[in-house]
């Protein structure tokens, strides 16, 4: 029972309103693609990374940015709007201190340094707090509770 502390049930089961699903999940996912691309452009172009380097650069933003969106995709509001379950708070906080150790100090991915892993993670977090406000408006479009008529 004390899974039971991590779960609130609803009084009555709950019912999947399909469209709105598949809309934030498109849209999620477009985000997801647009912002790796963006980063990609950023370590080529800009930043002019060796290949190897931009490497780990980009796995480290998979994998960052992949466990935040978790906490954007989980609640309708804002993702401060419900508290995470401690299990889930844990293995993200641990897999991304591994994930950046990795990146930064070359463990079985070449080194990128601290520089580059506070780059990767300041676009990471900025795009999840973008996401996190453009997902909470676009749940109001798809009920129509962000429009307002006038006659």
């Amino acid at each position: 029972m004390i899974f039971l502390d991590f779960f609130q049930a609803s009084d009555k089961p709950e019912k999947w309103d399909m469209r709105t699903l598949l809309g934030i999940a498109t849209f999620l996912g477009i985000i997801g693609v647009f912002s790796t691309f963006g980063i990609l452009y950023i370590g080529l172009m800009v930043l002019k990374l060796n290949p190897l380097v931009l490497q780990s650069f980009i796995y480290l933003k998979l994998s960052v940015a992949g466990h935040l969106t978790v906490f954007v995709a989980r609640t309708k509001g804002p993702f401060w709007s419900v508290k995470p379950a401690k299990p889930l708070l844990f293995a993200v906080i641990a897999t991304q201190l591994v994930a950046t150790l990795i990146t930064v100090y070359g463990i079985l991915l070449p080194a990128m340094g601290w520089g580059l892993a506070l780059l990767v993670w300041g676009y990471a977090l900025s795009l999840f707090l973008i996401t996190d406000f453009a997902k909470v408006r676009l749940y109001k479009l798809m009920n129509h509770t962000g429009i307002v008529f006038h006659r």
